[in-house]
């Protein structure tokens, strides 16, 4: 069984705790186990147990993210201490980019990061997709260190029936240590207000884009007031792609963003919409389904729900 090191900042916990789930599979299969200070115990030296697990990961994953960059402890002790062991062939390190910063020319940036191409996982439409990258590449670095599903103490009849000695008694337990993180309205009004602001500054920044890319086209963004804005795409001066977004105020759903075809906002009705929903670690929008009907519904971060809008707003260009 190999054994996994999580470096990061607590600031990213709830990332970690989303990698942590997705890599529930391999852990039930005894391929690997997990370790991050989460799990220390009462009354343990802090610094002594991590040196420890970190001396003796087989892997070990950098959660890169400016705040981690920014910590001490984390930036100077932990990754210097993981390149090290690293350049000896003793671990291998895997940088995870969780939010998106400036790492490239930093000391780990030689290494080949995931999600692919560097892209931080936050920045990714399906924050699942993102974190099954993150896993595959893992999957990969066991393959190539050669690992093996092992049994452990809890499936293997030899030794499950062998006397335990106190030492491996209070060394073993369970990796499922997570427990149910609780959202209140005020930080799903804040997810919802905050997503908002981000479609419409991508709505903003791609039109812009669109017509310098394309001769013939101009634009028009109109942000009517704070929880509304209008787009607008011409070719040759016709109207050829319209559409709004408007956070939802309505009596029957105040959870929401929607979207309407028209470039008058609130009027005409919606063709799309996004839901702020919560799993047991993380806030995430899930969209109604309106345009895509019959698909499973997916956990989609701020760049998703933009990127659902706009796949809308800019079909008429592409059909």
């Amino acid at each position: 069984m190999s054994t996994l090191f999580f470096s990061y900042s607590h600031a990213d916990e709830n990332l970690r705790d989303q990698l942590e789930k997705h890599l529930s599979g391999l852990q039930r299969k005894g391929i690997i186990s997990s370790w991050h200070d989460r799990r220390i115990t009462a009354g343990t030296e802090l610094a002594e147990a991590i040196d420890s697990h970190l001396d003796t990961a087989d892997i070990i994953l950098l959660l890169i993210s400016p705040d981690f960059i920014a910590s001490d402890y984390c930036y100077e002790r932990e990754m210097n201490r993981s390149l090290e062991r690293h350049q000896k062939g003793a671990a291998r390190v895997i940088p995870v980019i969780l939010r998106p910063c400036d790492w490239q020319g930093l000391r780990f940036g030689k290494l080949l990061a995931t999600p692919t191409d560097g892209r931080p996982i936050t920045m990714w439409p399906n924050v699942d997709q993102a974190f099954l990258n993150v896993v595959t590449a893992i999957k990969h670095a066991l393959k190539e260190l050669g690992q093996q599903p092992k049994p452990n103490a809890r499936t293997s009849g030899a030794e499950a029936s062998a006397p335990l000695g106190n030492s491996f008694q209070e060394t073993t337990r369970s990796s499922n240590l997570r427990i149910r993180k609780q959202f209140t309205d005020l930080d799903k009004d804040r997810f919802r207000h905050d997503g908002f602001e981000y479609i419409a500054k991508f709505f903003e920044n791609s039109l812009k884009e669109l017509v310098t890319r394309n001769s013939g086209l101009d634009q028009t963004f109109r942000r009517i007031d704070a929880n509304s804005f209008s787009a607008a795409v011409y070719r040759e001066g016709e109207k050829v792609c319209r559409g709004s977004a408007s956070i939802a105020g309505s009596a029957m759903r105040s959870d929401g963003i929607e979207y309407s075809m028209t470039d008058a906002p609130r009027q005409g009705g919606m063709n799309e919409a996004v839901y702020v929903k919560a799993d047991d670690q993380m806030l995430y929008f899930e969209p109604l389904g309106m345009q895509s009907f019959g698909r499973e519904k997916e956990k989609l971060t701020f760049q998703g729900a933009a990127e659902l809008f706009w796949d809308i707003f800019i079909r008429p260009l592409q059909s």
